[in-house]
């Protein structure tokens, strides 16, 4: 008898992306096997992991599920599941609107999902259970990472700040941070297994210490990630402004393996919408952290979030807004319209901004961006950088015969594929020849391939995947390979 296979459907931001790690951990662990890539709701459990951020999340969930429906008529045994933050928040509804739904689960309780389709199986009913508070932190749960050489790792879990446009704290709940022991040994055990790469990772990950009572607990976690030996490169995101300290801009300056990158969002750059956002800094604020941080770190290549046209914002807010991205000189930014969440002070507020006006203000905004990260990307030219080579990165590859990887800066590199074998998490070393506004190129030949442990592990790890049976698929999708600027989605929810 051939075991049973599942898919999981992840929608968000990164912390979603992480606990869909855990889903499938948990679900391997259960004797499942992940589904052929583009089964496309062809298995026997498919998972959807929501987010709540957007204001039409609920109508997509629910086409999604419409559409397994008859396929769930014609598959016998077949089940569905809906976790994340929107079951978390529509927990009473979802089985009303989806009655073929079988399992319904919260962001506190994502480790009961196996028990919860097995319950849902013998009962043949559904079940819904929405825990209020964290069972277990989601790092003691199994995992089935998706890459062999970039792992995240959560350091902390839920968020403090009250910000009027974000319902994720309602749905995450109150900050809580893991021990600084078992963040480190996480690591450890990963750096064993081939990963070179981490991402550390929290809803407000540089308040990190405020639930162990250690307001320098994240430069001191900084600080240890550099003692780790065959930890290459540390990452993490998404830091508040609020929490962003000066010890914080020292560890990343004198820890060799923390990269100089920095995704700091902004969401507004006028004081009064600010203060309506209720962010706890204003502009002089964050734009003093940006000139301490390139002091420190010269070439630093900072990223942001920015949110056009939040309700009250006039023409004068917006300029605000232009004018710090103009002195932030960001290398990319993430923009967003402005989208009612339902839950949110915002939705509610006066001064609701019409959609023409939001959309003429954004394109401004994204046409600025646009030739400012241009600009800072032909800055690169000429300069010799360490690429870590990814998977998934290049769509264009084949065709060019190009390879593409990250910068330590995280910019995102193509360059001339060399003579000798590479793999994913080996190290290349190349020279910029060109640059766009959101990659580089390396057209000349490599002038060092570096082959790493993290190539191995990749090498390792494909070859047991290519001796499964036939039909059984555990192949690297790009979703979850942790580059912590992705092009496709917002580094955090929104929020941060």
């Amino acid at each position: 008898m051939s075991a049973k296979t599942y898919e999981v459907r992840t929608y968000g931001c990164q912390m979603n992306v992480h606990d869909s790690e855990r889903l499938s951990g948990l679900l391997e662990g259960a004797g499942y096997v992940r589904a052929p890539e583009g089964a496309d709701g062809d298995a026997d459990v498919v998972v959807f992991n929501t987010c709540a951020v957007r204001e039409n999340a609920d109508n997509k969930l629910y086409g999604n599920l419409g559409r397994l429906a008859p396929m769930k008529t014609k598959r016998p045994g077949m089940q569905i599941a809906v976790g994340g933050c929107l079951a978390q928040k529509d927990r009473d509804t979802i089985v009303t609107r989806a009655p073929w739904v079988d399992v319904v689960f919260g962001t506190h309780n994502i480790g009961k999902l196996p028990v919860l389709l097995e319950r849902a199986r013998v009962q043949e009913e559904a079940q819904v259970e929405i825990a209020e508070s964290l069972e277990a932190f989601p790092s003691t749960l199994p995992t089935r990472r998706e890459s062999a050489y970039a792992a995240w790792v959560s350091i902390s879990v839920g968020c403090n700040n009250t910000c009027t446009f974000c319902i994720v704290p309602a749905l995450r709940g109150k900050e809580k941070d893991r021990r600084p022991g078992d963040i480190l040994a996480e690591i450890e055990a990963l750096v064993a297994e081939g990963v070179s790469e981490i991402t550390l990772l929290g809803q407000n990950v540089n308040a990190y210490g405020s639930d162990i009572g250690d307001r320098e607990a994240f430069s001191k976690l900084l600080r240890a990630c550099g003692t780790i030996e065959g930890l290459e490169r540390v990452r993490f995101t998404s830091p508040h402004p609020r929490d962003f300290t000066d010890d914080v801009i020292a560890a990343m300056a004198e820890t060799p393996n923390v990269m100089p990158q920095l995704h700091m969002p902004l969401q507004s750059g006028s004081d009064t919408v600010l203060k309506a956002m209720r962010r706890s800094y204003r502009q002089e604020r964050f734009l003093g952290i940006i000139d301490k941080v390139r002091a420190s770190i010269p070439h630093a290549a900072i990223s942001t979030d920015i949110i056009v046209g939040f309700p009250g914002e006039t023409e004068e807010d917006f300029e605000q807004t232009m004018h710090t991205v103009r002195e932030a000189r960001f290398a990319n930014a993430f923009t967003f319209q402005y989208s009612k969440r339902p839950g949110t002070p915002a939705a509610t507020m006066a001064g609701q901004i019409p959609k023409e006006v939001v959309q003429a203000r954004y394109e401004r905004l994204v046409a600025l961006q646009e030739e400012i990260s241009w600009a800072e990307n032909k800055k690169q030219v000429g300069r010799v950088l360490d690429v870590m080579v990814a998977e998934g990165e290049g769509r264009k590859d084949g065709a060019t015969h190009r390879l593409s990887g990250r910068a330590p800066d995280n910019r995102l590199v193509h360059f001339t594929k060399p003579d000798e074998s590479v793999r994913p998490g080996d190290v290349v070393t190349v020279e910029i020849t060109y640059a766009a506004p959101h990659h580089l190129l390396a057209e000349g030949r490599a002038t060092a391939v570096r082959r790493t442990r993290s190539g191995d592990a990749w090498e390792k790890r494909n070859a047991t995947q290519a001796a499964q049976p036939a039909g059984v698929m555990l192949g690297l999708p790009k979703i979850g390979v942790p580059m912590p600027l992705p092009t496709a989605a917002a580094p955090g929810c929104g929020c941060d």
